[in-house]
């Protein structure tokens, strides 16, 4: 059996084409004009299915610079074995056109699992026809072809061929080509399940084949053909809500995986086709409410504890303990918010005293033998991290003496029955198999009921969780992740996080990530990637540092001296790069504490020059002088101290300190203005440059080689958090690797527009009126008069006197307008979705905010006023949003 290769694929010069067959065999192929390539071979799949899969790629001195990157690789049914040639014509495919329609969010549980057997042709020489097309979450969809000739059933008279899947998702049939006209015409159709009757013609025009001539025993092989029909719908509606925040009950003062199966049951009840979650995986560290931050875990697989669901466990033998424990229940689920301290507490109490009571049973199940054996690769690490950090009251692992630096045989040994940790280590594996049986169960749920249930990954890790004490090398332990600052933000955000070390991840094909990802499919169909700028650069803080204007972006490209005065800037390092503080500067910013600032933090240098001092030269040192000091006056002492610190005009690159960066945003700052005129038009010109314009390509090419190995290594819908200073780089990569952008209308992505146009979202993007980072619409309308004047004018259109407060038809006129944008998703938060109602909204808007971006210490303690059992019997409000949503054609 012979299989022949051609493709027409543009190529620059010493570039040659491979093919890469079942991932393990290749074949080079030729070609004359470096535009039509072909190769043969004489391979035959050795697996039960005659099927083969295969990729193109590009090498050049015996290196592969590209390849088809698309998770649906080329797949050929061999019909036959024996003495045939495949004649396969191909064309390159990275992604389908609209990929979006093959992934879990849309294909859902009903995708086919079968593989049908491809008939064989009963002739000497065939045309294969190859097809792409979800089944949309339909089970029963049968794909066929009709055409203008009697094979094909002459556009319907009579019944046309059945197309067979050969792979979900993926159609062949095999036609005798000595009874097909030498070119014809045809289209794919939908079957009845029935009767073979056409259901439906795609919508397309007609296609048309004009096949080679073919010798007796060879075979033509179309190239794949991606297949649309009017029916499909991929427009949906949704809600966006942290578990936490859910309230049901009886639950047990914070929301848990019980309740987002209720939730999503309220969702489905009233059309919305998806719910959208925070991270929900473990950040106990400390044990007090700082924990409460869902973006900085303790470990990337495992869930939180206090999201098990106690309703669905056994009881407690012990009835005095199983009173207390209720009636600590009752009172933890009637506070307004949630008490993270508390909670935490009782919930561990108590899955303690069920372990203890239950462990014996449960450690011997098969069900968490087989959990803990699937996932020992981490759950042992996390296990032996968890009772490391009570051991020694820390999650520093740098204190943890013997065991600062991992093992892998530590963790091994610990979670063996003979060691003294074993009852701990097996509590915490105890914990993480009840969240994975309840959070699976709550996904499934959704599938089940065609809900997404969408996700979040953040971009960084904790510097004391259990990646970074077992695999240290994949992170940058002396930098701190951050953003930039931006409008709600003005001095940066320092999230703490160590940063990637991107160079060693790219060795082992970011197999962390991959393996990361994955274990996210386990449960959710589509996935959030947290500030998807990280993996185009990422904006780094100095360890010493608490702001973040004095970050650079790494990867980046620094200015060496003579190019920063290429601008026509005379580069002085002492002036520029060291902190400029003069007389004016401390009388300005300090008054009447100036000459406290003299006397105890500055120096005098010459003049009315002064520097800082050596113990306060560092914001970490201001910070450490400062703690435990709460009061007004010091905090703003402390806050205009960094301010002396950061006001510099350029910054040392962290690898090469010859070469310098300029200070973000450093155009408000006192430095600044000691420029000359001319001179700040020098810098102004560098500064654009270097921000807007000197990455773009670097960028981009740093993007592309980690986002399509990520967003391809499973099957679940990418969406991206593009927000911030976002680089013209990043729309060229979502728009190649077809990530769903976000789109809110507060913060628009064209510089020239104060507020984003609803009607001209792209269609792939998710559309929301605000996010967790943000205030509530409600919220934002009281926050300023100006701009809430200037929308409702100019943006909605309205007339008359501006309300006070956002009444409800003004709520549920911007809900409206979101639902009929062009935008794939639109995902909305549980607050918008309840201001339409002003009955049902909660009467305190300030308590509806769920963080407070430009606060690193939030505390994220945001509930439901309203129980899940109330909401779903909120007839008249669960109807409106139904109609709402089924007049809108989500």
């Amino acid at each position: 059996m012979t299989i022949i290769f051609r493709i027409q694929y543009h190529t620059n010069w010493g570039e040659n084409l491979r093919v890469l067959i079942d991932e393990k065999t290749t074949v080079e192929l030729t070609t004359v004009d470096g535009y039509c390539w072909q190769g043969q071979t004489d391979y035959l799949p050795d697996t039960p299915v005659p099927l083969v899969t295969y990729r193109y790629e590009v090498w050049q001195d015996n290196c592969r610079i590209r390849r088809e990157w698309g998770i649906l690789p080329h797949i050929l049914y061999i019909t036959d074995t024996q003495e045939r040639h495949y004649l396969v014509q191909d064309t390159w495919r990275d992604l389908p056109a609209a990929s979006y329609r093959f992934s879990s969010a849309f294909c859902g549980e009903n995708v086919s699992q079968r593989i049908e057997t491809l008939p064989t042709p009963g002739n000497d020489t065939a045309i294969v026809i190859r097809a792409l097309c979800p089944s949309n979450g339909k089970s029963t969809r049968i794909l066929g072809i009709t055409g203008n000739c009697k094979t094909l059933g002459n556009w319907g008279e009579t019944a046309p061929l059945r197309m067979h899947e050969v792979k979900p998702n993926e159609w062949q049939v095999a036609i005798d080509a000595t009874i097909l006209p030498p070119d014809f015409t045809y289209k794919y159709v939908t079957l009845s399940p029935e009767d073979g009757s056409i259901t439906e013609w795609e919508a397309h025009e007609n296609r048309s084949i004009t096949p080679p001539s073919l010798q007796p025993g060879e075979t033509y092989v179309t190239p794949e053909e991606e297949v649309f029909f009017a029916s499909e719908s991929y427009k949906i509606a949704g809600c966006a809500i942290p578990v936490f925040s859910l309230r049901s009950e009886g639950s047990y003062g914070v929301g848990d995986f019980g309740d987002l199966k209720s939730f999503i049951r309220w969702a489905a009840h009233t059309h919305q086709r998806a719910v959208q979650v925070l991270p929900i995986n473990d950040t106990t560290m400390t044990g007090t409410w700082t924990d409460s931050y869902p973006y900085s875990s303790i470990s990337i697989y495992a869930f939180h504890p206090m999201y098990v669901d106690l309703r669905q466990l056994p009881a407690l033998n012990d009835q005095a303990s199983a009173i207390t424990f209720e009636q600590k229940r009752n009172e933890l689920n009637a506070l307004p918010q949630v008490d993270y301290e508390a909670v935490n507490q009782w919930k561990r109490a108590y899955l303690k005293a069920i372990f203890q009571q239950e462990q014996d049973t449960v450690l011997n199940s098969n069900g968490f033998c087989e959990f803990y054996r699937e996932n020992a690769e981490w759950l042992r690490p996390y296990a032996a991290f968890c009772y490391l950090r009570d051991k020694f009251q820390t999650p520093d692992f740098h204190q943890w003496q013997d065991y600062s630096t991992y093992h892998p045989e530590t963790a091994e040994q610990l979670c063996t029955p003979d060691n003294e940790a074993y009852p701990e280590t097996m509590f915490h594996c105890y914990v993480q198999y009840l969240l994975h049986v309840q959070l699976l169960d709550a996904c499934n749920y959704g599938r089940k009921l065609g809900v997404i249930v969408k996700g979040d990954i953040p971009i960084g890790i904790s510097r004391t969780s259990v990646e970074a004490w077992v695999e240290p090398y994949y992170f940058n332990m002396n930098g701190q992740a951050g953003a930039p600052p931006d409008a709600f933000s003005t001095k940066g955000q320092n999230w703490g996080m160590p940063t990637y070390n991107w160079k060693v991840m790219e060795k082992d094909n970011y197999q962390w990530w991959q393996r990361r990802f994955r274990k996210m499919a386990n449960y959710f169909t589509a996935y959030r990637i947290d500030h998807i700028l990280g993996f185009f650069r990422i904006w780094e803080i100095p360890i010493h540092s608490v702001h973040g204007l004095l970050g650079q972006f790494v990867p980046s490209l620094p200015m060496s001296v003579e190019e920063i005065e290429s601008y026509g800037l005379h580069f002085q390092k002492d002036f520029m790069t060291r902190p400029f503080i003069n007389d004016h500067m401390l009388d300005e910013m300090f008054g009447t504490r100036s000459q406290e600032v003299r006397d105890t933090f500055v120096r005098h240098e010459h003049h009315d020059i002064y520097s800082m001092r050596p113990e306060f030269d560092t914001q970490r040192k201001i910070e450490a002088y400062f703690a435990g000091r709460t009061d007004t006056e010091s905090i703003n002492l402390k806050e205009g101290l960094y301010a002396l610190v950061s006001n510099v005009l350029f910054i040392p690159d962290r690898d090469n300190s010859t070469m310098y960066h300029p200070r973000i945003a450093v155009q408000n700052d006192y430095i600044y203005r000691q420029l000359t005129g001319q001179e700040q038009d020098a810098f102004n010109r560098l500064y654009n440059d270097y921000y807007y314009r000197r990455h773009n390509e670097f960028w981009y090419h740093e993007a592309m080689k980690k986002l399509p190995i990520l967003t391809q290594a499973t099957s679940m819908l990418v969406c991206g958090e593009d927000l911030g200073m976002v680089p013209d780089c990043v729309p060229w990569v979502m728009e190649q690797l077809q990530i769903l952008s976000l789109e809110i209308q507060r913060m628009p992505k064209n510089p020239q527009d104060e507020f984003g146009h609803v009607h001209s979202y792209p269609f792939r993007s998710v559309c929301t009126i605000g996010t967790h980072d943000m205030s509530t619409f409600r919220g934002w309308w009281e926050e300023d008069r100006n701009v809430a004047a200037r929308f409702f004018y100019h943006e909605l259109g309205h007339w008359g006197n501006l309300p006070e407060h956002a009444p409800g038809w003004l709520c549920e006129d911007v809900v409206r307008r979101h639902l009929y944008s062009p935008s794939m998703l639109c995902i909305l938060t549980w607050q918008d979705w309840l201001a339409m109602d002003e009955q049902l909204r909660n009467p305190d808007v300030t308590i509806e905010r769920i963080n407070v971006p430009a606060n690193p210490k939030h505390y994220w303690r945001w509930r439901m006023h309203l129980t899940l059992e109330n909401l779903i019997k909120q007839d008249a409000f669960n109807d409106k949003i139904r109609r709402m949503i089924d007049e809108s054609g989500r």
